[in-house]
């Protein structure tokens, strides 16, 4: 069976359509063979009288030249039936028993009825000029008179009748399936921290419904995410003023030198977990899509990190430019560095490649990398790996951050083994130009 619904109504609908036409035609056939066969007898045995009465009434002189008559005009020929001829009865079928059976009760059960004779074909009646005659004639009349134009006339009626049944259940099914593949789409932007366009709230009563409902369901998400955000901004308004006051009562109150660096590097770390508290409020907000050079803004950040000490080899080709948030991109790639950094220290490799229409961004280290199956739980937020990387002093949401944009972006994040020891991040990303 298919999978989308459209196709799976079309095919159940399609099937009853052409059932219900080869039962009606075959009814119909049914139906029809009793008064045509009917109608033909009567055609045959009012063809065999006439002749009887033709021959009766004229001059024996004149016989010859009213067979010829009859041939001429009206298709029908006289011949005399003779003890050897090869006779090929009728098919088989009731159409031809009806036949049979109705031209006995109009000529006699002494009549015959043949498809062909001597192979010659046509419609073949035998008869007698009397009861009592013992001489017999052979009545042959057009081979269409009995052969019945049922299967071309009706079938093609029954193709033009189940083309259109298919059609309108083609139309029936897509007025269905349209309004749900709307929805599914609207669904997958939601699930990637967008806002979808609103539904249409027309249509059936339960798909409006269903619309209306959606819809709602779209607009209480998106008011709750800017009411999350405004409240996490203000909360970091709230909180930088009190650790700057903080930062400066440290430097100018704590004479020794080690405790007044010790209350610095708390605030910093304070002011470091509000930061990714933003980054994560606003990872799917604020930001449209722009034709972005990637392979520009990846050499900025590469030196920018260059710039405070930190060893990055970079492997960057041009490429064309791309359509994405180039500041969440900016955020993403950051902190795969940071947490390449933090975590492993030493040398960390950015590449970037594109390939089977993907853009592959890679940022690898030689750390300790992390044990098979904890990559997923690694992505989700407030989630560190304490066993591997016990150095860890951030919120966990560095990994969580990124995937989020990952996800803006319709890509996927990737936490693998790096060849030769350490983690491979992989940020892969539809080509889009």
């Amino acid at each position: 069976m298919p999978r989308t619904l459209l196709a799976r109504t079309f095919l159940l609908l399609a099937a009853l359509l052409l059932a219900t036409t080869v039962a009606w035609l075959s009814l119909f056939r049914y139906m029809d063979a009793e008064p045509r066969a009917r109608e033909t007898a009567q055609l045959a045995a009012s063809a065999v009288n006439l002749i009887r009465a033709s021959l009766f009434a004229a001059a024996p002189d004149k016989r010859l030249g009213l067979f010829a008559e009859f041939s001429s005009r009206e298709g029908i020929r006289l011949l005399p039936a003779e003890p050897e001829d090869r006779i090929e009865a009728m098919p088989e079928g009731r159409f031809f028993r009806l036949l049979q059976n109705e031209i006995h009760q109009r000529l006699g059960r002494h009549t015959r009825i043949a498809a062909s004779v001597d192979g010659v074909p046509g419609f073949w009646v035998s008869f007698r000029l009397d009861e009592a005659d013992e001489e017999e004639y052979w009545l042959v009349l057009p081979r269409e008179r009995a052969a019945r134009n049922f299967a071309r006339h009706w079938l093609t009626w029954g193709l033009l009748a189940s083309l259109l049944a298919m059609a309108v259940a083609w139309l029936i099914a897509s007025r269905i399936s349209r309004p749900l593949k709307a929805m599914a789409r609207s669904a997958e932007t939601v699930g990637r921290g967008q806002t979808p366009d609103p539904l249409p709230e027309d249509g059936p009563e339960e798909l409006s419904r269903l619309a209306i409902a959606f819809n709602t369901m779209a607009a209480d998400l998106q008011r709750t995410e800017r009411e999350r955000s405004e409240v996490l901004a203000g909360i970091s308004h709230d909180l930088r003023t009190p650790l700057t006051r903080l930062r400066l009562e440290a430097e100018l109150s704590v004479a020794d030198e080690g405790a007044r660096q010790a209350v610095v590097s708390d605030i910093e770390q304070m002011e470091g977990v509000i930061s990714q508290f933003m980054d994560y409020a606003r990872a799917n907000t604020g930001e449209e899509a722009a034709e972005t050079d990637l392979s520009a803004l990846l050499a900025s950040i590469a030196a920018r990190q260059g710039s405070i000490g930190r060893q990055v080899v970079s492997d960057i080709p041009a490429l064309a430019p791309l359509w994405l948030r180039p500041k969440a991109m900016t955020r993403a790639v950051t902190n795969l560095i940071d947490n390449a950094a933090k975590y492993a220290g030493g040398e960390i490799g950015l590449r970037l490649s594109e390939a089977d229409g993907q853009i592959l961004i890679e940022v690898s280290d030689r750390g300790p990398g992390i044990p098979d199956g904890e990559a997923d739980r690694l992505k989700r937020p407030f989630t560190r790996l304490e066993v591997a990387r016990t150095n860890a002093s951030g919120t966990g949401l560095g990994l969580a951050i990124v995937d989020r944009i990952a996800r803006l972006h319709d890509g996927q994040l990737d936490l693998l083994s790096n060849p030769g020891g350490g983690l491979l991040v992989r940020l892969t990303l539809p080509a889009r130009r």
